[in-house]
């Protein structure tokens, strides 16, 4: 083989072997990425079902109240008329 055929293997095989170091760093900081994705996917899952549970719950106790501030409103009004008619 002539020099400059071996002065381009060597080249090819530095190069080669930096873009397998590089790959495998990439890999593993993909991997950790990924976790920390499930990791935040998770918490957000926790939260979104708190965050329901809480509106469940406040739907409950606003539609007693919603009933109570119309029907409320219904007496007053009535209340007043007769109070108008006497």
């Amino acid at each position: 083989m002539s020099s400059a055929a071996e002065i381009l293997v060597i080249i090819l095989a530095v190069v080669l072997s930096v873009f397998l170091i590089v790959g495998i760093i990439l890999v593993i900081y993909l991997i950790r990425l990924s976790a920390e994705i499930r990791r935040v996917a998770a918490t957000a899952q926790h939260a979104v079902s708190s965050v329901e549970s809480a509106v469940s719950g406040v739907a409950r106790l606003t539609s007693p109240m919603v009933v109570a501030e119309l029907v409320g409103k219904y007496i007053k009004k009535f209340a007043k008329a007769s109070k108008k008619g006497k």
